[in-house]
């Protein structure tokens, strides 16, 4: 079956001209879908794979998604950082995700659905990724590897977002912040405090406070 769909592939569209740097993005994506999975990833996936993901470099701030448009990609980011956050009508932003290498970039609602996206996505840092269009999301779930590691994604993002909705309605704000270092430790390290402040739906002196007591 895999092999019917890279020949299509071969023949409906022109040889990808990849330089090395960009040929090298792609290994980090193949290593991260064998973590997720004991399905094999054979020669042919990954060929196919190449076919259908196409290698974006996007300088810091520069957007993937902007409010009111449809999500036309998904963005493994090989490499750097993104943040997806909302706007209120004061000009608040407000951080629903915070991003880093080996996560996935989107608006996944969006990007299924084909409606408008209430969500910003930008690059907080230089950032590289390997973007893949709805019509090539279906195909790349023909590859078993794949389709496997797509259900231990959502069975664990599932888990995060009501884990994450929990703590914030449950939890106090020393309680999230502890719970943050424990989980993500490195978001202390890539991200300013302000970002990392509104991520945890406390004020930056909050953060401040919590980050003076556990360092002292």
């Amino acid at each position: 079956m895999i092999k019917k769909i890279i020949d299509k592939y071969q023949r409906s569209l022109k040889q990808k001209r990849l330089n090395p740097d960009q040929l090298c993005m792609y290994e980090p994506f193949f290593k991260y879908i064998r973590s997720k999975t004991t399905t094999p990833l054979t020669d042919e996936d990954m060929s196919l794979l190449k076919n259908i993901l196409v290698p974006k470099k996007f300088r810091k701030r520069q957007y993937l998604l902007q409010e009111g448009e449809v999500c036309k990609h998904g963005a493994f980011i090989v490499k750097g950082a993104m943040r997806q956050y909302s706007v209120d009508e004061k000009g608040t932003e407000h951080i629903i995700q915070l991003l880093l290498e080996n996560w996935w970039a989107g608006d996944r609602e969006s990007f299924t659905n084909e409606t408008p996206s209430p969500y910003y996505i930008d690059a907080w840092e230089e950032t590289e990724v390997l973007l893949i269009t709805k019509n090539n999301f279906d195909v790349m779930h023909r590859i078993p590897a794949v389709a496997k590691m797509e259900n231990t994604i959502i069975n664990r993002h599932v888990a995060a977002l009501h884990g994450r909705v929990r703590d914030t309605i449950s939890l106090t704000a020393e309680e999230r912040y502890e719970n943050l270092m424990q989980t993500h430790p490195e978001f202390m390290q890539r991200f300013p405090q302000r970002l990392i402040a509104s991520y945890l739906g406390i004020t930056k002196e909050t953060l401040s406070r919590l980050r003076h007591h556990y360092e002292s």
